[in-house]
């Protein structure tokens, strides 16, 4: 991913959570950056800071919620006034509320979905209208989108659907010369709830987790090689793949009492 121009960014969503910081201090190595996330003051502090330590690029910022049709075209409208243009597109943003479906309420429902899901591909969607010849997306579904997960029931779904529709899409434009890949990371311990969630997996959470600097490292090396998916470290990808040879309904159960175990509504 590398910016031509003064108009020319690189796009990242979900920019002040620990995934997406990393992503915009290994992208800001690269070119200018397009950045944005819910909280205006998060991003200015994001600004200031990568500023100091790249003070030879340009940093642009718009707060966004992604939930929200409105304040999503507030963000497409402030690019298209400036006639920015994009060499690539990380989509970070997301939420990964745990807990029994019956316990949600249908907002929450609709929040999750509309954040995982439909802002991500809004934005993708919009992104492509603004591009470079040269152009990649990177875009992090999960690890616990590779399987149905009880008790992590959305997140697993609306992460499967991401690594569906963008697999879709790498082919779709293929011919236009537009890199695609999806990232299927395991844990990342970018939060304190996250931490714990991955302590409370005992020694398979310690396995999976790859610290963010990891993760965006191997994203960016698998979107140059133009792979479709991404899968960060050696256990990851064995859970991804060994466990196919024994039955799902065993699978789902082995899931069912880890996390049954665990909740939390951080969102």
């Amino acid at each position: 991913m590398k910016t031509t121009g003064e108009n020319s960014f690189l796009f990242i969503t979900g920019a002040c959570g620990g995934l997406g910081r990393a992503f915009a201090f290994e992208c800001a190595k690269y070119g200018n950056l397009f950045l944005t996330a819910r909280s205006a003051e998060r991003l200015a502090a994001l600004k200031e800071e990568l500023a100091r330590q790249y003070p030879a690029i340009r940093i642009e910022t718009f707060p966004c919620d992604m939930t929200s049709t409105a304040s999503r075209e507030a963000l497409f409208g402030y690019i298209a006034e400036r006639g920015f243009t994009f060499a690539g597109l990380c989509n970070v943003a997301g939420a990964d509320i745990q807990k029994a479906f019956e316990k949600y309420t249908r907002e929450k429902i609709a929040f999750q979905c509309r954040v995982n899901l439909e802002g991500t591909l809004c934005v993708t969607h919009f992104a492509l209208g603004c591009r470079e010849p040269a152009f990649e997306i990177v875009t992090v579904s999960s690890l616990s989108g590779v399987y149905p997960m009880p008790y992590f029931a959305i997140y697993s779904a609306t992460k499967a659907a991401l690594t569906s529709f963008f697999s879709s899409l790498r082919l779709e434009l293929k011919k236009e010369g537009v890199k695609v890949t999806v990232v299927q990371p395991g844990g990342i311990p970018t939060r304190p709830d996250i931490i714990e969630d991955i302590k409370g997996q005992g020694l398979w959470g310690k396995l999976s987790a790859k610290s963010p600097q990891f993760v965006v490292k191997k994203s960016l090396a698998a979107v140059r090689k133009n792979k479709r998916v991404c899968i960060p470290g050696f256990w990851n990808k064995a859970i991804a793949r060994v466990p196919k040879l024994v039955p799902l309904s065993w699978r789902m159960r082995f899931i069912a009492r880890r996390w049954s175990k665990l909740e939390k509504d951080a969102f």
